[in-house]
């Protein structure tokens, strides 16, 4: 339940919660157009550098600058035109100018977020606890996304998202994981998948899965704890099966038939926030 917070009665503090999640949902489309983007330009200047050729040059281009526009006509686009969900349905999802359709992905983005960050503060109110956990929705939300469109899992958000784990229990805002389970959650996370890892390609010579993901299973161990490790991958592997299956006979899987793994531990990850690792062998039947 919420605490005390502004006078207001906790549905109202959920509510402006919940606003300001579908703000900073609005910034998670950025992040997750521009970080891929981001980290392209910087391996390409690192490879230059390394082969003794010029560093290309490129525009200046990260989370702030240049200003949002329209991939088909290059309208920028003004602030009142990217306010949360109410831009997208005043514009009818199109551009001003030229009629372009945006993606369905930017209102959902925010509605999602903006959803998660209702939950956190009904859950745990107005609090360091609330605060922390919404955080770490908006990162886990960012991580899955991203992985999906491109199969990286980026160290700019996997890190900090392992170390805030750690971070939040010793401060005492994570009442649940004491600072040594978090710990040790992170240690056995990351290499439990990192002993799969080297298993499965030994054995069959490929690789079944990158690095980034072996730190997000570490990062989920830091917020959780090292006992809700194999409830986690347990249920990011059915929903992974599941999913998988659903493609392979839909046609939908894409080429060399891989799924990357990082959004169903993401998903595991959400199940654990908002009904606890434990549920999740209840769910699945252990």
């Amino acid at each position: 339940m919420l605490g005390p917070g502004f006078g207001l009665s906790p549905e109202i503090n959920a509510a402006l919660v919940s606003g300001l999640g579908l703000l900073v949902g609005s910034f998670l489309n950025v992040v997750i157009y521009r970080l891929p983007k981001m980290m392209e330009h910087q391996w390409a200047a690192e490879c230059a550098e390394l082969a003794g050729n010029e560093t290309p040059t490129v525009d200046k281009f990260n989370l702030m600058v240049p200003r949002s526009r329209c991939s088909s006509c290059g309208h920028v686009i003004r602030w009142y035109e990217n306010i949360p969900l109410l831009s997208y349905i005043f514009l009818k999802g199109k551009c001003s100018t030229c009629g372009t359709k945006f993606g369905l992905r930017y209102p959902l983005i925010e509605l999602a977020t903006g959803a998660l960050f209702f939950f956190c503060a009904w859950r745990w109110g107005l609090t360091a606890t609330g605060l922390a956990w919404c955080g770490f929705s908006a990162a886990l939300l960012v991580l899955a996304v991203i992985d999906w469109d491109t199969t990286l899992l980026p160290d700019d958000i996997t890190l900090p998202l392992l170390w805030a784990g750690m971070i939040v229990s010793a401060l005492g805002w994570n009442p649940s994981v004491a600072l040594s389970q978090s710990l040790w959650g992170g240690v056995a996370g990351y290499l439990s998948l990192w002993l799969v890892y080297w298993a499965f390609k030994l054995v069959t010579g490929k690789e079944g899965m990158g690095y980034g993901d072996f730190k997000l299973f570490a990062a989920l161990g830091a917020w959780f704890g090292w006992s809700a490790l194999v409830p986690i991958i347990l249920m990011a592997s059915v929903i992974g099966a599941v999913v998988g299956i659903a493609m392979k006979f839909s046609s939908g899987l894409r080429e060399g038939g891989y799924v990357p793994f990082g959004p169903f531990l993401a998903g595991a990850g959400f199940t654990a926030m908002m009904f606890g690792p434990q549920s999740i062998l209840r769910v699945i039947g252990l």
